[in-house]
């Protein structure tokens, strides 16, 4: 499963009356998915010194993967 079939299935069982409209929940799920992009993208470290800071780059370049459909999301 990717993030967006996640994203798109939330916005399918959602109270928003777009279950008419084609593209409609592709529509919606594209600002959300920029907007949790840009904020994984704000937490990246500049300066990964530390195993620390190293790790958690690496959790935010496979947290965008998955955003962007590059990778699945895990099971």
């Amino acid at each position: 499963m990717t993030f967006q079939e996640l994203l798109i299935g939330a916005i399918q069982r959602s109270e928003i009356p777009l279950r008419f409209e084609p593209g409609a929940d592709e529509a919606v799920a594209k600002p959300v998915a920029e907007a949790v992009q840009a904020w994984i993208t704000a937490h990246v470290v500049a300066d990964a010194g530390s195993e620390f800071d190293a790790g958690y780059n690496a959790l935010a370049v496979q947290l965008l993967a998955e955003i962007d459909g590059a990778a699945d999301l895990p099971e």
